[in-house]
Protein backbone atom coordinates (compact mmCIF):
# COMPACT_ATOMS: atom_id res chain seq x y z
CA UNK A 1 0.00 0.00 0.00
CA UNK A 2 2.56 2.33 0.80
CA UNK A 3 4.55 1.83 -2.48
CA UNK A 4 1.10 2.39 -4.15
CA UNK A 5 0.87 6.10 -1.78
CA UNK A 6 4.10 6.25 -3.06
CA UNK A 7 3.79 6.47 -6.81
CA UNK A 8 0.75 8.56 -6.19
CA UNK A 9 2.72 11.17 -4.63
CA UNK A 10 5.41 11.39 -6.73
CA UNK A 11 3.05 12.01 -9.68
CA UNK A 12 1.12 14.73 -8.03
CA UNK A 13 3.79 16.29 -7.40
CA UNK A 14 5.11 15.89 -10.99
CA UNK A 15 2.16 17.16 -12.40
CA UNK A 16 2.15 20.38 -9.73
CA UNK A 17 5.54 21.21 -9.14
CA UNK A 18 4.68 24.74 -8.07
CA UNK A 19 1.58 23.72 -5.85
CA UNK A 20 3.21 20.85 -3.81
CA UNK A 21 5.44 21.72 -1.37
CA UNK A 22 5.72 18.69 0.18
CA UNK A 23 4.29 14.87 0.66
CA UNK A 24 3.73 12.68 3.81
CA UNK A 25 2.79 9.23 4.35
CA UNK A 26 1.53 8.49 7.55
CA UNK A 27 -1.02 5.38 8.81
CA UNK A 28 -1.92 4.09 5.32
CA UNK A 29 -2.94 7.73 4.25
CA UNK A 30 -1.22 10.16 2.01
CA UNK A 31 -0.58 13.75 2.87
CA UNK A 32 0.24 16.91 0.58
CA UNK A 33 1.13 20.08 2.01
CA UNK A 34 0.13 22.20 -0.74
CA UNK A 35 0.43 26.26 -1.71
CA UNK A 36 -2.52 27.75 -0.55
CA UNK A 37 -3.39 30.34 -3.55
CA UNK A 38 -2.78 27.38 -5.49
CA UNK A 39 -5.09 25.26 -3.17
CA UNK A 40 -7.84 25.66 -6.39
CA UNK A 41 -5.82 24.06 -8.93
CA UNK A 42 -4.49 21.55 -7.01
CA UNK A 43 -8.29 20.23 -5.54
CA UNK A 44 -9.12 20.28 -9.38
CA UNK A 45 -6.53 18.18 -10.65
CA UNK A 46 -7.00 15.25 -7.70
CA UNK A 47 -10.80 15.52 -8.70
CA UNK A 48 -10.81 15.14 -12.51
CA UNK A 49 -7.17 13.32 -12.93
CA UNK A 50 -8.08 9.86 -14.73
CA UNK A 51 -5.08 8.68 -12.15
CA UNK A 52 -6.47 10.31 -8.99
CA UNK A 53 -10.36 10.96 -9.09
CA UNK A 54 -10.79 12.41 -5.55
CA UNK A 55 -13.97 12.67 -6.65
CA UNK A 56 -15.45 12.25 -2.52
CA UNK A 57 -15.45 15.61 -0.74
CA UNK A 58 -14.90 14.59 3.00
CA UNK A 59 -14.25 17.57 5.24
CA UNK A 60 -12.61 20.76 5.32
CA UNK A 61 -11.06 21.89 9.30
CA UNK A 62 -8.91 23.90 10.75
CA UNK A 63 -6.00 23.32 13.21
CA UNK A 64 -4.61 26.40 15.41
CA UNK A 65 -0.65 26.73 16.10
CA UNK A 66 -0.25 30.29 17.74
CA UNK A 67 3.16 29.93 18.27
CA UNK A 68 3.44 29.75 14.50
CA UNK A 69 4.00 32.78 11.98
CA UNK A 70 1.08 31.20 10.04
CA UNK A 71 -0.96 30.35 12.71
CA UNK A 72 -3.25 28.11 10.76
CA UNK A 73 -3.68 24.51 8.72
CA UNK A 74 -6.44 24.46 6.84
CA UNK A 75 -6.92 20.54 6.19
CA UNK A 76 -8.85 19.09 2.88
CA UNK A 77 -10.06 15.40 3.30
CA UNK A 78 -10.60 13.63 -0.04
CA UNK A 79 -11.81 9.72 -0.70
CA UNK A 80 -10.87 8.25 -4.55
CA UNK A 81 -13.67 5.13 -4.88
CA UNK A 82 -11.47 4.42 -7.73
CA UNK A 83 -8.28 3.76 -6.09
CA UNK A 84 -9.71 3.16 -2.50
CA UNK A 85 -7.85 5.38 -0.97
CA UNK A 86 -7.80 8.88 1.10
CA UNK A 87 -6.09 12.02 0.56
CA UNK A 88 -5.17 14.79 2.94
CA UNK A 89 -4.05 18.00 1.84
CA UNK A 90 -2.96 20.84 4.25
CA UNK A 91 -2.38 24.22 3.56
CA UNK A 92 -0.78 27.29 5.89
CA UNK A 93 -2.47 30.80 6.55
CA UNK A 94 -2.37 33.55 9.12
CA UNK A 95 -5.41 35.57 10.86
CA UNK A 96 -5.14 38.17 7.69
CA UNK A 97 -4.45 36.37 4.18
CA UNK A 98 -7.37 34.81 2.98
CA UNK A 99 -7.42 30.88 1.37
CA UNK A 100 -9.03 30.53 -2.27
CA UNK A 101 -12.25 28.65 -2.07
CA UNK A 102 -12.84 25.22 -2.77
CA UNK A 103 -16.81 25.91 -3.68
CA UNK A 104 -16.15 25.93 -6.89
CA UNK A 105 -14.47 22.43 -7.03
CA UNK A 106 -16.21 21.09 -4.28
CA UNK A 107 -19.80 22.57 -3.95
CA UNK A 108 -20.16 21.00 0.01
CA UNK A 109 -17.09 22.62 0.53
CA UNK A 110 -19.53 25.45 1.86
CA UNK A 111 -20.97 24.72 4.85
CA UNK A 112 -17.14 23.58 5.69
CA UNK A 113 -15.93 26.84 5.26
CA UNK A 114 -18.06 28.68 6.86
CA UNK A 115 -17.52 26.53 9.82
CA UNK A 116 -13.56 27.39 10.01
CA UNK A 117 -14.07 31.04 9.77
CA UNK A 118 -16.87 30.91 12.17
CA UNK A 119 -14.72 28.41 15.20
CA UNK A 120 -10.90 29.93 13.84
CA UNK A 121 -11.52 33.08 12.09
CA UNK A 122 -9.45 31.55 8.67
CA UNK A 123 -10.39 33.33 5.37
CA UNK A 124 -11.90 32.25 2.35
CA UNK A 125 -11.59 34.64 -1.23
CA UNK A 126 -14.30 33.85 -3.26
CA UNK A 127 -16.89 32.18 -0.96
CA UNK A 128 -20.20 32.98 -1.56
CA UNK A 129 -21.23 33.14 1.59
CA UNK A 130 -19.05 33.48 4.28
CA UNK A 131 -20.66 34.39 7.54
CA UNK A 132 -21.05 32.67 10.68
CA UNK A 133 -22.52 29.07 10.93
CA UNK A 134 -22.92 27.50 14.89
CA UNK A 135 -22.33 30.50 17.25
CA UNK A 136 -24.58 33.09 18.07
CA UNK A 137 -25.41 36.54 16.36
CA UNK A 138 -22.99 38.88 17.72
CA UNK A 139 -20.29 36.31 18.86
CA UNK A 140 -17.09 37.60 19.83
CA UNK A 141 -13.93 35.66 19.19
CA UNK A 142 -13.44 32.23 17.21
CA UNK A 143 -14.04 29.89 20.34
CA UNK A 144 -11.76 26.62 18.48
CA UNK A 145 -8.33 29.08 18.58
CA UNK A 146 -6.32 28.46 21.53
CA UNK A 147 -6.01 31.29 22.95
CA UNK A 148 -9.70 31.64 23.18
CA UNK A 149 -10.53 31.71 27.50
CA UNK A 150 -12.28 28.67 28.38
CA UNK A 151 -14.85 30.60 29.73
CA UNK A 152 -16.07 32.45 27.02
CA UNK A 153 -16.59 36.33 27.12
CA UNK A 154 -20.21 36.29 27.95
CA UNK A 155 -22.66 34.08 29.42
CA UNK A 156 -26.91 33.61 28.14
CA UNK A 157 -29.77 32.73 30.44
CA UNK A 158 -33.08 33.72 30.46
CA UNK A 159 -34.63 36.55 32.58
CA UNK A 160 -37.85 35.84 33.96
CA UNK A 161 -38.10 39.40 35.02
CA UNK A 162 -37.39 40.58 31.72
CA UNK A 163 -39.18 37.34 30.02
CA UNK A 164 -36.61 37.25 27.43
CA UNK A 165 -32.98 35.72 26.85
CA UNK A 166 -30.17 38.10 28.21
CA UNK A 167 -26.64 38.36 27.28
CA UNK A 168 -24.01 39.07 30.31
CA UNK A 169 -19.95 39.29 30.78
CA UNK A 170 -18.84 35.96 32.41
CA UNK A 171 -18.70 36.34 36.27
CA UNK A 172 -17.05 33.58 38.51
CA UNK A 173 -18.43 33.65 41.62
CA UNK A 174 -15.73 31.93 43.34
CA UNK A 175 -11.71 32.12 42.47
CA UNK A 176 -10.30 29.28 41.22
CA UNK A 177 -8.84 26.74 43.31
CA UNK A 178 -6.48 23.64 43.72
CA UNK A 179 -9.02 20.88 44.92
CA UNK A 180 -7.47 17.84 46.77
CA UNK A 181 -9.16 15.29 44.52
CA UNK A 182 -7.44 12.49 46.70
CA UNK A 183 -5.83 10.96 43.33
CA UNK A 184 -4.99 6.89 44.29
CA UNK A 185 -1.28 7.78 43.29
CA UNK A 186 -0.65 11.09 44.44
CA UNK A 187 -2.41 11.27 47.82
CA UNK A 188 -2.73 13.95 50.50
CA UNK A 189 0.15 13.73 52.70
CA UNK A 190 -2.12 13.32 56.14
CA UNK A 191 -4.01 9.80 57.09
CA UNK A 192 -7.28 9.79 56.03
CA UNK A 193 -10.04 8.07 58.37
CA UNK A 194 -9.89 4.28 58.04
CA UNK A 195 -6.31 4.08 57.01
CA UNK A 196 -3.93 4.65 59.94
CA UNK A 197 -3.28 0.82 59.89
CA UNK A 198 -2.59 0.84 56.15
CA UNK A 199 0.24 3.95 57.41
CA UNK A 200 1.13 2.77 60.39
CA UNK A 201 4.64 1.63 60.81
CA UNK A 202 5.67 -1.59 60.57
CA UNK A 203 6.88 -3.03 64.04
CA UNK A 204 10.46 -4.48 63.92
Amino acid sequence: MDETLKELAAHIADALPDAVLGTEIAYGELTLLAAADRIVNVLTFLRDAPSCRFVSFIDICGVDWPKREKRFDVVYHLLSPTLNARIRVKVETDEVTPVPSATGVYAGALWFEREAYDLYGILFSGHPELRRLLTDYGFDGYPLRKDFPTTGFVEVRYDDERKRVVYEPVKLNQEFRNFDFLSPWEGPDYVLPGDEKATAPKAG
